[in-house]
Formats: C-alpha cells, structure tokens, sequence
C-alpha cells in the first residue's frame, strides 16, 4: 500500500468512514455478488475499510472477514460492527492468508492505491486466495494518462487493465466491464474471474 495513502486513511479515518456510509448502497456491486459469489460460503474482503461491506456480506448469507491495511479504518469497521471480524493485512504480500483459503473473494476499488509496479504481484496474491471454483471479485478507480493524488495525498495508480486480465489468465471472465459506481459516482473498472 502507498504510504501516503495509508497515511491519509488513518488520519481522517471517522470522516472517510462517515463518507462512505453516507453514499447510497452500492446496489450494482451487490447484485454482481448475489450473481457469482457462492452463498454459505468463507468469503473475504481485501481493502474492507470502515465495514461496510464485510456487514452487507454477512446479512446476505456470506460468512465474511474483512481485512485492511489501515489501522485507523479497521477501528472504524470495530466501532460500528462489533460482532465482525477486521484484521490487518496490506496488499501485494497479505501475510497469513491462506492460499486457496476463500470461496469469494472481494477487493472493491483497492489496487489504485499501490503503486503500478505491485499491480501484478497483487492480483496474483488476490488469485491465490480463491477455492477452485470460487470466484473473485475486483474493481478499481480508473485513472487516465498519468498517476494521480487527490487534495488528501491518496495515490490513484493509472494501469492498463490488460495487465490485471493478463494476471488472471489461467482464471475464467464473467464479467469485465469499465461503469459508473452506482454508490460513488466514480468511475471504475471491475472484473469477475471463476477460478
């Protein structure tokens, strides 16, 4: 994870939280999971934030842990989800995952934030993850032309999406698709790879 981005996430950690919150559900991304995640199942969200996912997950029938690599985040999802389950773990390595250890597997609009270079080894790490047969679950903000900061200091890495497509090419595509979050407005670039 960028260190400043980190930085800035621990810092101001209640008012990105209250932000989130407050964007409406992000009905799109729960319909994809309803579509391809498996139900009953373990399931993990890599980049989890304040929670709010992690929660919807275990209200719908997938048993979830949520790991992030901001301290000042996983205080946040605590604080509002007691009952669940927040560890720490940083992208590319997420030491103490199991490989092959989930069904579903979520990293929602996380990987902008590494640097272009830990791309790779990161999806790789997120492949890795995932039960054959399960399923994946990734997006990120799109970034044109050159990377990019935001007025907090957060890193938004620009990358070919070949480069995420040619990570998983072992993995079958359900879904691929550049859209407008129906929660944040932004634009992202999200897949669905079948392992």
């Amino acid at each position: 994870m960028d260190q400043r981005t980190l930085a800035a996430y621990d810092t101001a950690a209640g008012a990105y939280a209250e932000d989130w919150h407050s964007q409406p559900p992000p009905s799109d991304l729960h319909n994809l999971i309803r579509r391809h995640f498996a139900p009953g199942q373990p399931t993990v969200d890599i980049g989890c934030g304040s929670g709010r996912e992690v929660a919807w997950l275990a209200e719908n029938g997938f048993p979830a842990v949520g790991y992030d690599a901001s301290e000042g985040l996983l205080a946040q999802a605590r604080a509002r989800y007691p009952g669940l389950d927040f560890r720490a773990a940083r992208l590319p390595d997420l030491a103490g995952l199991p490989a092959h250890g989930y069904a579903n597997v979520l990293c929602e609009t996380v990987i902008m934030h590494l640097d272009a270079g830990l791309v790779v080894p990161a999806v790789r790490r997120l492949a890795s993850l995932v039960r054959p047969g399960g399923a994946l679950y990734l997006s990120w903000r799109v970034t044109r032309g050159a990377d990019a900061r935001d007025g907090a200091g957060r890193l938004y890495a620009a990358f070919d999406s070949r480069l995420v497509r040619e990570t998983l090419a072992g993995a079958t595509l359900l879904l691929d698709e550049e859209a407008t979050s129906a929660s944040s407005g932004k634009t992202i670039h999200r897949l669905v790879a079948r392992f």
